[in-house]
């Protein structure tokens, strides 16, 4: 799995501590992490949480990314900034308990975290803690046991009333200011990264586009 980490700037200080401590988590289970800043609180490509659901939605939706861990002080501005888009369900997590059920549950594609809000002494370990309750087993199997047959059709009903309620991205793309956007997709290695995982050639063409206009 494609794990994509994104910060924004109220919390871009903490970016190498959650990196290093979800590649910690992730690395030894097989998955790759994606790291698209902001890398500290002095990274000039600034980022918004507005902004990271715009960055979650372009790299979910053109499958350069298989998941999205963001967040922000409190991780609800990143969630709702995320669940405003097309192919995005992006949980508010705060413990390993809320990891597990989220995706067992939900079966979502990110989640946002509360960066600032009760992140205290042991942060880093409450945050292990999560990403291996997140992606040590395959997501989608319900919780109690007893429970998966509704929790998956209702999983699979929430995905299709999204695709009635949301436009398609690139639509979206063009049709949001240029410059939010232009901003969101700017990072020091966004055209590294995503460039050569991006699977959506509309969204590609989409992309460069924007970046080069």
């Amino acid at each position: 799995m494609k794990i994509a980490l994104i910060n924004e700037n109220s919390q871009a200080a903490k970016n190498e501590l959650i990196y290093d401590t979800l590649k910690n988590a992730v690395e030894p289970l097989g998955h790759e992490v994606y790291n698209y800043g902001m890398y500290s609180a002095e990274d000039p490509n600034v980022l918004t949480y507005v902004q990271n659901g715009i960055l979650a939605a372009v790299l979910l939706q053109a499958g350069a990314v298989d998941y999205v861990v963001t967040g922000c002080g409190t991780g609800e501005g990143a969630m709702l900034a995320c669940n405003s888009f097309p192919g995005v369900l992006c949980g508010h997590i705060v413990d390993p308990s809320d990891a597990y059920m989220f995706a067992q549950i939900n079966d979502g594609n990110a989640i946002a975290l509360p960066f600032a809000k009760g992140f205290g002494w042991g942060a880093e370990l409450n945050l292990s803690y999560i990403f291996e309750k997140l992606f040590s087993c395959e997501s989608g199997q319900g919780y109690p046991k007893d429970r998966v047959i509704p929790e998956q059709r209702n999983k699979k009903i929430l995905d299709e009333v999204k695709k009635v309620t949301h436009q398609d991205m690139v639509t979206i793309l063009r049709n949001l200011d240029r410059e939010l956007v232009k901003g969101a997709l700017s990072g020091e290695k966004f055209k590294e990264y995503f460039f050569a995982n991006c699977k959506d050639n509309a969204i590609a063409s989409c992309v460069k586009e924007i970046l080069e206009g």
